[in-house]
């Protein structure tokens, strides 16, 4: 490993400014009809926690705030101490429910991969791609994409219950794709 990388150089890429030490990409967001729905799924089937709940009365909406824990994440129990630390992480999902949201008929947001496209996906590693595979089917989990299917061998894509696009990858799968 080197201490130094500054990550790959392509035209467009500037070195970082100085004024941009610390920071980091904390979570992305999707907006969910039915928060115990989409909770459900990503607490059964993915494993994710959520770290924290806000909820915005006056203009009726909540945020949740989830993550993969580590055995070793010391996350306080305090709320206001827990809201800190939340905005500290890395890697998070946060879900905003408009409130009345789960009363509409059908899929009600874009995933993004319909004309005009736009957002793709999100992506989980995960230590063995087959088992998980086998866990998903388990869930009965809408699958997009299968490892063997397509091109691109030992990539998984699912569906999450707003229709969402999920991709799955196996680190160690990863090493010679594309063009190295």
């Amino acid at each position: 490993m080197h201490d130094n990388f500054q990550g790959e150089q392509h035209p467009g890429v500037e070195p970082a400014p100085e004024a941009t030490r610390g920071f980091r990409l904390n979570h992305s967001m999707l907006r969910v009809k039915d928060p115990e729905v989409s909770l459900a799924f990503y607490s059964r089937v993915f494993g994710m926690s959520v770290l924290r709940r806000l909820d915005f009365e006056e203009m009726q909406f909540s945020l949740y705030f989830l993550a993969n824990l580590e055995a070793d994440d010391q996350v306080p129990e305090d709320a206001a101490a827990r809201s800190t630390w939340t905005f500290q992480q890395r890697g998070l999902l946060e879900f905003t429910h408009n409130w009345g949201s789960e009363e509409q008929e059908g899929r009600i947001y874009h995933d993004g991969n319909a004309e005009p496209q736009g957002f793709g996906h999100i992506c989980f590693a995960v230590p063995d791609l087959h088992a998980a595979v086998a866990w998903f089917d388990e869930n009965d989990v809408e699958f997009i994409k299968r490892p063997e299917q397509g091109k691109l061998k030992d990539v998984v894509f699912v569906k999450d219950p707003d229709g969402y696009w999920i991709e799955v990858v196996q680190p160690s799968l990863m090493a010679n794709m594309g063009d190295a």
